[in-house]
């Protein structure tokens, strides 16, 4: 609204303006007749457009028509393609957003972002826990589940917690299934219905191949570091411990789908792991940058082994060690330490890709 303050608006969370709307979409259409032409007419602002997927038609004649201009807000885009919904192809360019990131907060704080999560309301509160258990019951296993079309809501609560156990890890679908209760399809459909309501995404594995045996199996993160915690009941988040090291990394990896899009550099991200057991946590387009994650606030060659097998075998690759260190420096053989601090500063100047 302060980008476009005359645009008309229209929040289906409205009980009157969603039903208004349902009972008759083309009365979307005729609101917008009534209106006096002008050479440039405002954005029209429908929030939460998947509720009546058939407005996706009287949308596609007035873009067609009237050269109207649309912003069109949802939380998910199930619902549309469940209904056969037009989804204006060709006519719409889709923007993700996600919760906050490093440059939008003055003071960042590293403690606050990876125990409470970067949600604005989240971050920003004084005591976020219960705002996220109450992001995870009413949200999470109410509407996700609703998204599910599943009765069984107690295995899909228990998918969530299972899920959130394994983020950052691989999958695997037949292990889960069984922690569940339901099967490995039911699981993978699961995942499909977080992916698709923006809750979490895979990670594919690096598939360019060269002289290791490589594990082809994703990832899955979700989208926020605080909502894990919730979902998998961890406690406070302290340095040093196992869990900050595993939320460090989380967080990074939200940085990074955060800049890629919004960069619109759109470089693809994968891991890197061998059947040895050799792993870099990161790996950015072809192969032009591997960066590793570790808490540590003092890196020592352990903390490389990945980076330097990876680096025999892509000896072009840019090799990146983002930690806790107080000050950046490069090992003789080309590994770049960076605080993480300093790491993010430099990707969202785009002096890390471009």
């Amino acid at each position: 609204m302060t980008l476009f303050p005359g645009a008309r608006r229209y929040d289906l969370l409205l009980s009157d303006v969603y039903r208004r709307l349902l009972s008759n979409p083309a009365l979307l259409r005729e609101d917008l007749a009534a209106e006096a032409a002008c050479t440039i007419s405002p954005p029209v602002i429908i929030d939460e457009v998947q509720k009546i997927p058939e407005l996706m038609d009287e949308i596609h004649w007035l873009i067609e028509n009237s050269g109207r201009r649309f912003i069109l807000c949802g939380s998910s885009a199930r619902k549309l393609k469940r209904k056969h919904a037009n989804l204006l192809g060709g006519r719409a360019v889709r923007y993700e957003l996600r919760p906050l990131v490093f440059p939008e907060i003055p003071e960042f704080s590293l403690d606050r972002a990876l125990n409470a999560g970067l949600l604005p309301r989240h971050y920003n509160h004084a005591h976020p826990a219960q705002l996220i258990r109450s992001y995870v019951g009413d949200y999470l296993k109410e509407e996700i589940a609703d998204e599910a079309l599943t009765r069984n809501v107690p295995a899909f609560s228990r998918f969530l917690e299972v899920a959130a156990l394994s983020n950052g890890e691989i999958i695997n679908f037949n292990n889960i299934a069984a922690d569940c209760g339901v099967s490995a399809p039911t699981v993978k459909s699961y995942f499909e219905i977080l992916s698709d309501t923006l809750v979490g995404s895979f990670l594919p594995a690096f598939a360019k191949r060269a002289k290791r045996r490589l594990i082809g199996a994703p990832k899955y993160y979700f989208f926020d570091v605080g909502i894990v915690s919730g979902l998998a009941r961890r406690g406070k988040v302290e340095p040093g411990s196992e869990l900050f090291g595993k939320a460090l990394e989380h967080f990074i990896l939200m940085e990074l789908l955060a800049h890629t899009r919004y960069s619109e550099l759109f470089y693809p991200i994968a891991y890197w792991r061998t059947a040895s057991q050799f792993e870099v946590d990161f790996i950015l387009g072809d192969a032009e940058l591997a960066i590793e994650v570790k808490a540590s606030d003092s890196v020592s060659d352990k903390h490389m082994k990945g980076l330097r097998a990876f680096k025999e075998e892509h000896s072009s690759a840019r090799c990146v060690l983002v930690s806790r260190d107080p000050c950046s420096r490069r090992t003789k053989d080309g590994v770049e330490i960076m605080p993480w601090r300093i790491f993010l500063n430099n990707l969202w100047e785009q002096k890390i890709i471009r």
